[in-house]
């Protein structure tokens, strides 16, 4: 841990990283560097797909394209440094860097569980109320849905980052994670905490129990109504149109939940670091290979571009 004088701030902080094991920095970078290529690729493949493939204009398949938009940006705020670290060993990130790390990380973050939610309920409206699907997802309730999670997410954030940084950080710069997320860095303040840490309980238990609850219950009232279904074929055409995003869910929030809904006296910093790979960096790897290999209309859009491609360079050629 490196000292700071009583009398001076920091104008920077370093950031401790996954391990100082210099025998693991080449391995990790190479695995840390295929993770985010295979969901930075992932996420604007689906992208690209979605907005190519008119079959896909869709409401489903409009929060799946914010979903990606999401990924991309949340693993793109942190994974690159993640990366400098192991293949430099620089570490060091400056005050304003840091801010607009957990600035994206949180809005995105909130974001990302707002718009899960959102599939949530076309999903129930697609399952419970097929024929009035069309009239309850209108194009205009699927945009100000998603400006919602994306001002909700921001709102958040904002909040977070302008009571993180107004703190007085003279004891230590050292944040002991590999991206500068909210609970290391109030643990290296000097000044007192407890409003950040009533507060941050309160915003993460609105947005992550409030939003997982409504996800249950949405799901609740769809496995009902699958089950009153009388065609053994309809059942499973429904199980599996669910199926990619109980799969999402289950991995974002139970991550999270680990993380932020425990006691600060309980948290292992070690363990935390291990919860955060996975909603920083596995999580927007995972849904696009997941939304890809359980979803045919997915399969053929791709098949459909690739076949394109193909058929435009043996033209060329």
């Amino acid at each position: 841990m490196i000292l700071m004088e009583n009398t001076s701030e920091v104008t920077d902080f370093i950031l401790a990283g996954l391990t100082d094991a210099p025998a693991l920095q080449i391995p990790l970078f190479i695995i840390f560097t295929l993770i985010y290529f295979i969901a930075l690729f992932g996420n604007l493949g689906m992208i690209m797909m979605i907005l190519l493939d008119s079959r896909l204009h869709t409401p489903m398949y409009f929060f799946l394209c914010n979903l990606s938009l999401v990924d991309c940006v949340y693993a793109s705020a942190i994974t690159p440094k993640v990366m400098e670290g192991f293949l430099t060993g620089n570490k060091i990130i400056s005050f304003n860097a840091c801010a607009a790390q957990m600035f994206f990380f949180v809005a995105f973050g909130a974001s990302e569980s707002l718009i899960l939610a959102s599939m949530a309920y076309d999903r129930h409206a697609a399952v419970c109320k097929p024929l009035h699907y069309t009239t309850i997802m209108t194009s205009t309730t699927c945009i100000l849905s998603v400006t919602c999670c994306y001002m909700c997410g921001i709102l958040q954030s904002s909040i977070h980052v302008a009571l993180a940084f107004r703190l007085s950080f003279c004891h230590s710069n050292m944040i002991n994670h590999f991206f500068c997320d909210i609970l290391p860095l109030l643990t290296i303040s000097c000044s007192e905490t407890h409003t950040n840490e009533i507060i941050l309980l309160i915003l993460a238990t609105l947005d992550l129990v409030f939003t997982l609850l409504v996800i249950l219950n949405t799901y609740l009232l769809i496995f009902i109504a699958i089950l009153r279904m009388r065609s053994a074929e309809a059942q499973r055409k429904a199980f599996s149109t669910c199926a990619s995003h109980l799969i999402t869910v289950s991995i974002f929030f139970g991550s999270l939940i680990f993380m932020y809904l425990q006691p600060r006296s309980s948290h292992s910093m070690d363990t935390d670091k291990i919860a955060s790979v996975f909603y920083t960096m596995v999580i927007p790897m995972l849904n696009p290979v997941v939304y890809s290999l359980r979803n045919n209309e997915v399969k053929n859009a791709f098949k459909k571009i690739v076949g394109k491609l193909l058929s435009s360079l043996c033209s060329f050629d």
